[in-house]
């Protein structure tokens, strides 16, 4: 939660933001994205999803969304049932098919959760409820995300994986420059396939769901109890399904706060690593 007051700080100063940093609009997306109008000041996604999203409304002329389309590779362990998932090594969890990404979020498109953080942060930036965004596993990662309007009409963007782009258009938004590097060739494409996200094996992306729903500081003890078990997992400490075990647990305990201030949410994130450092008697 570390990057919610220097957004503020930001914000309060007039500056546009090129958010790179999810968990501060899961956290206190009710706090940021209001300031933002007050402020009158952008915030310009970098997260590759979300500038897809972004960068598809640009000819939407005010049309209002009727879903947004939020793909994902599927992870390294796509159809594996749970069973399957029980002996994950880090090293297996660390091998994403698409992506070269950190340790931390390459685990977290493993477990799906990380998903499930887009799935809240959509939420917030794109002004939509959390029952308009539907995460599609898209394999090839090609397609980035996509937008349906309410004449079904669905505008996507494409592209290589590779966050050169949707950190570029964000710093530079809205002038488009040239980009060296790989470009999408449609004649040597094989296909694009869709698949419908599997949240009975990967439970982090259907309590993502639950925490975004039922929001308040829930969405905090999801992301604050996911990092603290990612962490214990590169760390050989706990095995890979414990992961999501962990943010199940903290969710079960926890008593949501509606509309909690920067205050409230980090100590929310506190409790939530004292809750379950206690439950698994960990030092």
């Amino acid at each position: 939660m570390i990057g919610i007051r220097p957004t503020i700080a930001a914000m309060e100063a007039g500056k546009d933001i090129a958010l790179a940093n999810k968990e501060t609009l899961v956290t206190a997306g009710h706090i940021i994205m209001p300031l933002a109008k007050e402020k009158n000041v952008k915030i310009l996604p970098v997260d590759s999803e979300h500038s897809a999203i972004f960068q598809s409304l640009q000819g939407a002329a005010g049309n209002p969304v009727a879903k947004i389309l939020l793909t994902a590779s599927g992870g390294p362990f796509r159809g594996r049932a749970r069973a399957e998932l029980a002996d994950v090594k880090v090293e297996d969890a660390l091998k994403h098919p698409n992506w070269s990404m950190g340790h931390k979020i390459t685990i977290d498109s493993s477990t799906m959760v990380n998903k499930g953080l887009e799935v809240m942060e959509a939420r917030w930036l794109f002004g939509v409820e959390m029952d308009q965004v539907q995460v599609v596993i898209q394999p090839q990662s090609v397609i980035h995300s996509m937008v349906e309007f309410a004449d079904g009409a669905v505008i996507a963007q494409l592209g290589t994986p590779d966050m050169k782009l949707p950190i570029q258009y964000a710093l530079y938004y809205p002038e488009r420059r040239y980009l060296p590097g790989g470009r999408l060739n449609f004649w040597e494409l094989s296909e694009i396939t869709f698949e419908k996200p599997d949240c009975e094996n990967f439970r982090g992306l259907s309590l993502a769901f639950e925490a975004g729903t039922t929001g308040g500081s829930l969405p905090t003890v999801f992301n604050a109890a996911n990092e603290l078990a990612v962490g214990l997992f590169l760390d050989r400490r706990i095995g890979y399904l414990t992961i999501t075990d962990m943010i199940e647990s903290a969710m079960r305990h926890h008593k949501t706060v509606q509309n909690p201030d920067v205050d409230q949410i980090l100590a929310a994130e506190r409790e939530t690593y004292e809750y379950i450092k206690a439950k698994w008697a960990l030092n």
